[in-house]
């Protein structure tokens, strides 16, 4: 399947984040079973936190002899993967997959682990192109056409965050109160078994995604909704795009807010760095902002990973899902189109939209 230059540029980036990295290797899973033979028994045997594994009779598996693969084998398996058509429904798979594995309170899992392995990223390069190609908006900046989601039924789907600049300054005296709380209580090594607040952005403003698939599909930390009510939005203003780590480490530089004390203990344990801690002062940046957008590119190629920010500060992109727009001022209203509900079967994967009688 050819690649434009366009595609492999967004390729070269996905593989600089453990996000992108994971959405071809899952790709490749999907793809070929070979692959996933060589996969498991090599991220167990990487994961710092491997699990029990037990049998389809309930027991634990007699341990075997047989070598575990070798970064080289699972990279020669990733050479065998078909690319002359993509696959649509692993594509599907691969974000969703990509998405549920992200974790800010521990250690990456070892299929993250090892698709950061040298050997492993370089034979991943040709699937991301294949990727990217499948994905063409993955570097588009935010659309007019935007939707919030309530987990909830219709019947209970709350109104929309109003008064932004409320909501702010209560994020600003917590986020003040928690960094004082945990300099006084939390332990300085980061090893200690704490945990707290580990996302970066605020939680109580609106925020929409670009399509209501996304919104329903790719979602860190979800919680296995079976309902969601999906509200049109429209905005206006002023909005600032976040299309990489450069660019999220300018927007921590230009306002700060430490939270060393706060996501030492997470941070240090989903990215093995030991040194102090920032985030965007939202509060500071709705000074001179409408609206803050994540592109998903930005996403993958950013998330779950240390972005450094100077000599002495770092930050981590946490808690913000791919396409994602952060309305920081009161710019932002429900649109003339009507709502949509969506469910599925509790512990099922797919969505269906729920339709009048």
């Amino acid at each position: 399947m050819g690649c434009s230059g366009a595609a492999r540029d967004v390729a070269a980036r996905l593989l600089l984040g453990p996000r992108g990295r994971r959405l071809c290797l899952e790709y490749a899973v999907h793809s070929s079973p070979a692959v996933g033979s060589a996969l498991f028994p090599l991220a167990r045997h990487v994961d710092v936190n491997p699990g029990v594994l037990y049998s389809l009779t309930g027991h634990a598996p007699m341990p075997t002899d047989d070598p575990i693969p070798t970064a080289e084998e699972l990279a020669a398996c990733l050479s065998g993967v078909d690319l002359a058509t993509v696959d649509p429904e692993g594509v599907t798979e691969a974000l969703r997959a990509s998405l549920n594995s992200a974790r800010y309170w521990q250690e990456p899992d070892g299929n993250d682990e090892v698709a950061a392995l040298p050997e492993v990223r370089a034979a991943l390069h040709p699937i991301a192109e294949l990727v990217a190609a499948a994905l063409p908006g993955l570097a588009s900046p935010r659309g007019k056409k935007q939707w919030a989601v309530d987990w909830n039924p219709a019947e209970n789907a709350a109104p929309l965050p109003t008064d932004p600049a409320a909501a702010l300054r209560t994020w600003t005296r917590e986020l003040a109160d928690e960094e004082q709380r945990a300099a006084r209580d939390r332990p300085l090594d980061p090893h200690a078994r704490w945990s707290g607040t580990w996302w970066s952005v605020p939680q109580t403003i609106l925020e929409t995604r670009g399509t209501v698939e996304a919104a329903l599909e790719l979602m860190e930390d979800s919680f296995g909704w079976t309902a969601a009510t999906f509200i049109p939005v429209s905005g206006v203003g002023s909005v600032l795009e976040i299309e990489s780590a450069d660019d999220w480490a300018r927007l921590c530089r230009d306002y700060p807010a430490e939270v060393t004390a706060s996501r030492r203990h997470d941070w240090f344990r989903t990215t093995g760095r030991n040194g102090r801690w920032v985030i965007p002062h939202w509060e500071r940046v709705a000074q001179d902002w409408d609206a803050v957008h994540l592109t998903a590119l930005g996403y993958y190629s950013s998330a779950t990973q240390v972005v450094g920010v100077d000599t002495e500060f770092a930050s981590v992109i946490a808690g913000w899902a791919p396409d994602s727009t952060l309305w920081l001022r009161d710019v932002a209203r429900e649109a003339t189109a009507a709502r949509e509900e969506w469910s599925r079967p509790t512990e099922q994967d797919e969505w269906a939209r729920n339709t009048a009688a």
